[in-house]
Formats: structure tokens, sequence, C-alpha cells
């Protein structure tokens, strides 16, 4: 009985069924916020909603079954058992906003699909790489809003005021967010301070993000590399297995 509820749960047909249901259930999550909606069909989207949460919850159960104590050895399984445990928390009185973590029930296509798994895992994997990058970008921060709030402060109060405030206004220039407002402001009393913007986008923008889009490349790019060698492995593995079935049929005399 287990063999075969893993045989079930392990196929290709019950994972795309497992990806349609995760993609309709996000869709009427996405439809409840319309409140027109809600008044006509509310009572089949709230249907729809926890026939989802059902299925999801059967085949978690399923799992267990199936892999026991290794169901939890997999950050996977643990990660879909906490999206869908957040279903089941109270909605009542002041609770009644965690009504609206349901819809990170759609994270759970992250798990069923394998490309979405493995960017994660790769994501994952460039954070201890990220650290000193944004300590480095933290003190890129900090000197350029010192020296913005010491050079500016007097003349762009609501940008350069004080440290929290010019730290916020960094990290709009750093987004790209109208910074060439800002500077054209300034520039009116600080005809050099383009200069300032100008190299601080430089460094942030140009060098220190695209550090970050190294790290994260090269960590997909092992990760892939890492799959493949895996997918070799198991073809390799397939062919010895191959080649014993035909020694051994050539060694065992037919009746």
């Amino acid at each position: 009985m287990r063999e075969r509820v893993r045989r079930l749960i392990e196929s290709r047909r019950f994972q795309q069924a497992i990806t349609v249901v995760i993609i309709v259930n996000a869709a009427t999550l996405g439809v409840e916020t319309s409140a027109e909606a809600v008044a006509r069909y509310g009572t089949a989207l709230h249907l729809a909603d926890h026939v989802a949460l059902y299925i999801f919850v059967v085949e978690l159960l399923a799992k267990m079954y199936v892999y026991r104590w290794r169901f939890f050895r997999d950050s996977w399984n643990v990660f879909d058992l906490l999206i869908v445990g957040i279903s089941f928390l109270p909605t009542a009185g002041g609770l009644s906003v965690l009504r609206a973590l349901r819809v990170l029930r759609a994270l759970r296509l992250i798990s069923v699909v394998p490309s979405l798994r493995r960017v994660v895992s790769a994501l994952l994997t460039a954070i201890p790489g990220m650290t000193s990058i944004v300590v480095l970008l933290g003190l890129v921060l900090y000197v350029a809003a010192v020296m913005g709030t010491k050079l500016y402060g007097a003349a762009a109060p609501q940008y350069f005021g004080d440290l929290p405030t010019t730290l916020y206004t960094l990290f709009q220039v750093m987004t790209g967010d109208g910074w060439s407002e800002i500077n054209r402001e300034l520039m009116v009393s600080h005809p050099s301070s383009w200069i300032y913007f100008v190299v601080f986008v430089l460094i942030c923008t140009f060098v220190v993000l695209n550090l970050f889009i190294a790290v994260v490349v090269s960590a997909m790019e092992e990760e892939a590399r890492a799959d493949s060698s895996t997918l070799a492995e198991l073809t390799a593995l397939r062919e010895e297995i191959r080649g014993l079935r035909e020694s051994l049929g050539e060694r065992v005399p037919s009746a």
C-alpha cells in the first residue's frame, strides 16, 4: 500500500495536478480582492479555496505516510507544511488580518516546479557570499550619508537634514528613483553637487549592486553544474544496471 502511494505522489501527473491546483487557488485568492466578485461569486470562491486547502492537506498526509520521519528531513516538505499550516491559524477578532496570509500558498509553486527550486536554492547558496557585499554597501552608504549631511544639510534639510533622512535619500538615489530631481534642486545652491551624486550612483548602482548579480549568477551556475553531474551519475548507473541485466540474461540458460 505504501509503495502504491509513493508511486502516485512521485508521478509526473500528480505533480502537474498539484501545480494546477496551486495556480487556480492563487487565482481565486486574487479574485477575492474584488468586492464585486466576492458579492457575486463569494460562495464559489470560498468553496474553491477550501477544496484546494483540503487537497494540500491530503498531499502532505500522503507524503508523511510514505516517507515517515524522512518527510521532515526535506526542507521543501517542511516549507510546504508551514505554508499550508498558516491557513489553519485563527482568523477571528483581532487576528482577522491573518486571512491575508492565505495567499502564501501560491509560494508552494516554488517547491513543485524544479526550475524554481533551483533558483531559490541558488539564492540561498549565494547568501554567504553576499554578506561581505552587504557590509561594503552599508559602509559606502554610511560614509556618503555623513558627507551629504555635512555638505548639504543646511541647503536641503528635507533631503539631508539629519543622518537618518540622508540615509533614506541615498537609498532612494541608489534605486534610481528621482535622484536627478533631488540633484537639480540642490544644484541651485551647490552647483558642484552633481559630482557627489554621480560618484555615489556609479559606486552603488554600477559596482556594488552588480556584485550581487555576479554572486547570484555564480551560485546558479554551480547549482546547474551540480544538477548536470547528478543527472550524469544517474545515467551511468542506469547503463550499469542495464549491462548487468543483459549479462545475467546471457548466463541463465533457457528452459
